[in-house]
């Protein structure tokens, strides 16, 4: 077999380090996109990168140019198997690797789940779960690590919450959370995680297909029995898994970061007046989602000018056009009482998060938590320790240490 064809048969999720110009919209410099992407966005927002495995890839980076390819329903598929080296009969979860009409299948299953009347019913176990990291929080003190004590546990303890996992399973299903967005030795790890989450709820469905639980899958299942597969089920909880851990967990760290560097909005945030505002500006200005699922061109096209080959993958950079000048002035600044248009933060059109409003959720019931119970929290190391997960699609910080009131001297090593 020759280089080329073995390329093709293994695809992105066969090579041990992906092309450092691909890497571009995935580098930061802390909690900023790199300077090269708002050149890029500026002079050019949508640009042709370069050709893998024979095949363009474009990044899109300006707000309007993104607005308009995440809104197109017909000209792009999102079916990413043929980039992964996937055969034809393989099934990769979640509704963000669908297309219509599957992906409207799908869909009207999942949205009855997260509609706000709905959502209402977790919003105790929610403030239940807040209050026990942040007693943990004050347990562990007077220095804590942000990140291991309170930004990970809660997202994912509201997963497990919405999705109905029994206590015993929780822990196995822990660790193969971050990995699934860490392609910093190529793509095989990632989707190897990711391959693994997905087979353990499949696993999860198919012992509640026996005897339902009382979360989503459960509800899902009593409501729709054998209209929906075990297959179906399983990549839908995948999806729900894969939105809501690894994003919600990053943005309450570096959404903490955010806030500790603007005592002002810090102080904002723990007032459910404006809470929604910082929440929003937040979201926008961090863009932890860093790029969405790739798009696939259908057909030859014009996009802004630019000559689109039908195949050719588009990449859309949501930390570039939450940036963009479009967004009103100076917007790399974080400012919550900027009056700015909607943000990318959860992409946008019929792939937009489905979970949106459950992480609003999560991070109003968190943010007003942390404020109200430590109002002079404070970073405990100088900022340039602080080391932040380089070429991960979900943007985080590994360890954010954090002293709960002035004056404390314990260390916590970052």
């Amino acid at each position: 077999m020759s280089t080329a064809a073995a390329g093709r048969s293994s695809g992105i999720s066969g090579l041990p380090v992906l092309p450092k110009k691909l890497t571009m919209p995935l580098r930061r410099d802390g909690m900023n996109p790199v300077p090269a992407l708002a050149r890029m966005r500026d002079e050019d927002p949508v640009r042709r990168m370069r050709r893998v495995f024979g095949i363009n890839v474009w990044l899109v980076s300006g707000y309007q140019e993104a607005k308009t390819v995440l809104a197109d329903t017909t000209s792009y598929s999102t079916d990413i198997r043929p980039l992964l080296g996937v055969g034809t009969d393989a099934r990769i979860g979640g509704l963000g690797f669908t297309d219509p009409p599957e992906h409207t299948r799908l869909r009207k299953i999942l949205t009855p789940e997260f509609t706000v009347r709905r959502l209402t019913r977790l919003q105790p176990a929610i403030d239940r779960i807040v209050t026990e990291r942040l007693d943990a929080m004050e347990h562990a003190g007077p220095v804590v690590d942000l990140v291991h004590e309170f930004a990970f546990p809660i997202p994912f303890l509201v997963i497990c919450e919405l999705l109905g996992l029994p206590i015993e399973d929780r822990e196995p299903f822990r660790k193969l959370g971050t990995a699934r967005f860490d392609i910093s030795t190529g793509g095989a790890n990632a989707f190897g995680a990711m391959s693994q989450s997905r087979a353990f709820l499949q696993d999860t469905v198919t012992r509640q297909r026996r005897d339902p639980g009382d979360g989503l899958i459960g509800q899902i299942i009593r409501e729709l029995g054998d209209e929906v597969s075990d297959e179906d089920l399983g990549g839908l909880a995948d999806g729900v898994f894969t939105g809501g851990y690894e994003t919600s967990a990053s943005m309450l760290s570096l959404g903490t970061l955010a806030l500790l560097r603007d005592p002002d909005s810090y102080a904002m945030a723990g007032r459910r007046e404006t809470v929604d505002d910082v929440v929003a500006e937040l979201l926008r200005y961090l863009s932890v989602v860093q790029i969405t699922f790739p798009r696939f061109a259908k057909n030859d096209m014009e996009l802004y000018g630019k000559q689109i080959t039908k195949g050719d993958v588009l990449i859309v950079s949501l930390s570039g056009a939450n940036r963009d000048n479009a967004l009103g002035p100076n917007p790399d600044a974080f400012d919550p009482l900027a009056d700015r248009p909607s943000h990318l933060g959860f992409g946008h059109g019929f792939h937009r998060c489905v979970g949106a409003e459950l992480a609003r959720m999560e991070l109003r019931s968190a943010f007003l938590g942390l404020v109200q119970r430590f109002p002079q929290l404070e970073l405990a190391i100088p900022p340039e320790q602080l080391r932040f997960r380089d070429l991960s699609i979900v943007y985080g910080v590994d360890a954010l240490p954090v002293r709960l009131s002035p004056g404390t001297t314990a260390q916590v090593s970052a």
